[in-house]
């Protein structure tokens, strides 16, 4: 229903930041979306969430580091990321919830319909 592009991944040194950027082709205002990652031979792992009405939730992992955040005016989804260590390298999703449909808690956002196809982020010690 929605088409999602991620931007923004890149390799960055332990203890640094980044942006990243969720552009979507629909409007983003009532609707839930998320973050979610996967590292090479791991689990997926849903970062952050935000609900209809604005409310966030974050991974116990990434709580206190990252800052998920919404711009309706520009249909665009952010993940700001701070003080990142080498556990943080993964490949990043964005992910949406149809119109309409119920919101996740952050552990399950990528059971949402519609994800991008992720970008990178590499952190090196």
């Amino acid at each position: 229903e929605v088409q999602l592009v991620e931007s923004g991944g890149d390799s960055v040194q332990a203890g640094g930041s980044l942006k990243l950027s969720c552009a979507a082709s629909k409007s983003t205002y009532k609707r839930c979306m998320g973050w979610f990652r996967q590292a090479p031979g791991k689990e997926r792992e849903g970062v952050a969430g935000i609900d209809i009405y604005g409310n966030t939730q974050y991974a116990v992992s990434v709580r206190g580091r990252f800052t998920i955040s919404k711009d309706n005016e520009k249909n665009t989804l952010y993940l700001h990321m701070n003080n990142l260590t080498p556990e943080d390298t993964a490949v990043y999703y964005c992910a949406a919830q149809n119109g309409g449909g119920l919101c996740f808690a952050a552990a399950g956002v990528y059971e949402y319909p519609n994800r991008g196809q992720g970008t990178q982020v590499t952190v090196s010690s």
